[in-house]
């Protein structure tokens, strides 16, 4: 099987919102007004130090990200996240660093922190099934995925990974259709076809696990005929005639 990860890095832009104080009371001397004035302008003053700060380790944190440097990037999301515990994307990609470093139950925690905050990500329900994936939780890798798809129906990486999770759980059918729906959206996803053939050949289908392979190998030449050669999920065909001579 062949799947999709999407590591997303995110920027986010914090607006200091200015609200009029509404009426004074007549009663209340300039003076008075003034102490108050100040006072809001030191908290707005306060609260944007804080959010560039926030931004600042965010960056920070999505730089050592892209130099693999996980466990520091880790650090500075968790910097960004004691000054802005409401920022998704924060928790979204600390979940991706300690996936990178394969700490698969952290990541799903750092996803649910950021779904807690806002629920309409695509992406962090695909990251999310992924981890679920590698943990064996097909189910609840599925659900995720649905997820996804409910929010960006034309995800096709979370069709295809939905896909994989299907097979794992021998549900060869809707596996299939969720291939489908992929290669519906983009037909020449090489990878939906790979995977179609993987499905196939686990029902021992040679001639459409063939007819599926091939076309995976004539979109993205040189890649999946090496796969296919040691990809377990052709054991039952591996032998099969035609398939040795797709794979030469």
């Amino acid at each position: 099987m062949v799947s999709w990860r999407c590591f997303i890095a995110y920027s986010f832009l914090t607006t200091v919102f200015l609200s009029g104080c509404g009426e004074w009371a007549k009663s209340a001397g300039q003076n008075s007004k003034q102490v108050i004035k100040e006072t809001n302008v030191a908290q707005l003053m306060t609260q944007a130090n804080d959010a560039q700060k926030a931004q600042d380790y965010f960056t920070k944190g999505n730089s050592l990200f892209n130099l693999h440097r996980y466990e520091e990037a880790i650090a500075a999301y968790d910097k960004a996240i004691s000054i802005k515990s409401e920022s998704a994307e924060a928790w979204i990609n600390r979940g991706n660093a300690l996936t990178a470093l394969q700490r698969y139950e952290e990541a799903v925690q750092s996803y649910d922190e950021a779904i807690a905050i806002k629920t309409d990500k695509h992406e962090t329900w695909f990251n999310k099934g992924n981890v679920l994936t590698k943990l064996q939780r097909y189910k609840e890798a599925i659900v995720s995925y649905d997820k996804a798809i409910a929010i960006k129906p034309d995800k096709l990486e979370a069709w295809i990974n939905r896909g994989i999770a299907l097979t794992n759980l021998q549900r060869y059918h809707e596996a299939l259709a969720s291939y489908d729906k992929a290669i519906a959206i983009q037909p020449n996803k090489h990878e939906a076809y790979y995977n179609k053939a993987c499905t196939y050949a686990l029902q021992n289908n040679t001639k459409l696990a063939v007819e599926n392979l091939q076309k995976a190998i004539k979109l993205f030449p040189g890649k999946y005929d090496k796969l296919a050669k040691t990809d377990s999920d052709f054991a039952k065909i591996r032998s099969n005639k035609q398939f040795q001579e797709l794979i030469q």
